[in-house]
Formats: C-alpha cells, structure tokens, sequence
C-alpha cells in the first residue's frame, strides 16, 4: 500500500474493458490539479498493465499497482 499517500479522488472502473480503462482514468485526470493522487479500481487483467504503461507515456507517476483481492487490482497515479 502507498502509505502516507493521500488520495484525491478514486475511480472504480471494474467491469470495464480497454480501452475505456485509460480513456476514463486520463479524463479524470485532466479534472485534477497537478500533484493530486488518482487511485484506480480495475477488474480487466489487460488494464492491469495497459492503465499504468498509458498514463505514465502521458507524464504521470505510477505509484503504486496492486492486488486487492482475486479479480481487483489498484492502481496509484500522481498527476503530472
């Protein structure tokens, strides 16, 4: 877990399948202040990896990807 981290804002994207999990995740970004924390909630296996590759091409900082339970995994990006 990213302890210590504040999270602005959390997006739950389970159900959701790529590519929408990264064009969702960039818009709610774009909503953001530079430096504020967006943590991402995915259940599609593919967006595990798609999602943190994505942002971080778009300049943001991958914080952290992890395994919540079974089929859920999170992923942290601090805004660029």
């Amino acid at each position: 877990m990213t302890q210590g981290v504040r999270i602005d804002q959390e997006l739950n994207l389970k159900g959701e399948v790529c590519p929408y999990t990264f064009v969702k995740s960039k818009l709610a970004l774009e909503e953001m202040d530079s430096g504020q924390v967006l943590r991402v909630i995915v259940d599609h296996l593919p967006a595990v990896q798609n999602v943190p590759r994505s942002l971080g091409n778009e300049g943001h900082q991958v914080l952290e990807v992890a395994q919540i339970n079974e089929s859920d995994w999170s992923i942290t990006v601090k805004k660029a």
